[in-house]
């Protein structure tokens, strides 16, 4: 009879077929556990339309999703990187979800909530769930924390954001597609077609089901990039809902295409390391076509 293979022994093995395959030595694996990690890029871009409002021009958004607070991303970088998404000065925040890697295991989750109501921006914080944050029972924990943070936590709803009076576009949330309950049909009953709008999904995969209702643009985490990636071949470890659309930008459809960005995340979750995946914030311009 075969001999079980543990995840944990499933991943080390992974990681060992990483190391041989790039010839990578210790200073290698220092660099992919220590200072990859840590190495966070600021990526900004301008998304283009022709339904963003005038009024919209130049507003500014930022992305950020996947910090696994409590495996290897710890409340020291939180504060980090709220003092940078603060020196940025955006209009909107936005998180996509998987706060903790463990709900039921963080100790101490309220010291997340004094850091995360240090964060600014004029227009409103939103967030989404992604499959973390429902899992080891943490759904409950997760709505307490981020409400409490001030963020507007969209589940399967969306939010209009208005400036001048009669210019808006619509903030879309639905429920992490692995062990939540997304319903895109109820996210955008109430949204105008003509509206400039914004979904809000973890899964970057779901992009495909996504396309009919009409978004603009879909902002995703969930896949950290393949977190490892191996020259020519990719990435080592991907998840489900994650593994078609890994990173980056991409456009689903012909007519009324929509543009998926997926952003890397910033912590790690499974494997410790990142390699040729650098955890990411996302800086989005918005700008009249």
């Amino acid at each position: 009879m075969p001999k079980k293979i543990t995840r944990r022994s499933f991943m080390k093995k992974i990681f060992t077929s990483f190391l041989t395959v790039t010839g990578i030595s210790a200073g290698g694996y220092y660099y992919a556990h220590e200072i990859e990690p840590r190495f966070v890029e600021t990526k900004k871009m301008v998304i283009q339309h022709s339904k963003i409002p005038s009024a919209f021009d130049g507003f500014k958004m930022i992305q950020f999703n996947d910090t696994h607070l409590g495996f290897q991303y710890n409340l020291t970088q939180l504060k980090k990187i709220t003092k940078q998404i603060n020196a940025l000065e955006p209009d909107i925040i936005l998180f996509n979800g998987d706060l903790m890697d463990a709900p039921n295991q963080f100790k101490n989750p309220a010291n997340i909530i004094p850091i995360l109501q240090e964060l600014k921006a004029p227009f409103g914080k939103f967030a989404i769930y992604g499959n973390h944050d429902h899992g080891g029972y943490g759904s409950n924990l997760y709505k307490d924390i981020m409400t409490k943070s001030g963020f507007t936590l969209l589940r399967n709803q969306a939010k209009k954001i208005e400036l001048l009076g009669n210019s808006s576009i619509y903030i879309v949330g639905i429920d992490d597609a692995m062990l939540g309950k997304p319903d895109l049909d109820k996210a955008f009953q109430n949204v105008p077609k003509e509206a400039y709008k914004i979904l809000l999904s973890h899964a970057p995969d779901l992009a495909d089901q996504s396309y009919p209702f009409g978004a603009e643009l879909q902002l995703s985490g969930h896949s950290h990039g393949g977190q490892i990636k191996i020259p020519f071949l990719g990435a080592l470890v991907t998840s489900p809902y994650g593994e078609k659309y890994i990173e980056g930008l991409f456009t689903i459809g012909k007519k009324n295409p929509l543009t998926l960005y997926v952003n890397r995340g910033l912590g790690t979750t499974r494997l410790p390391f990142r390699f040729l995946s650098r955890p990411e914030l996302t800086v989005i311009t918005l700008a009249k076509k």
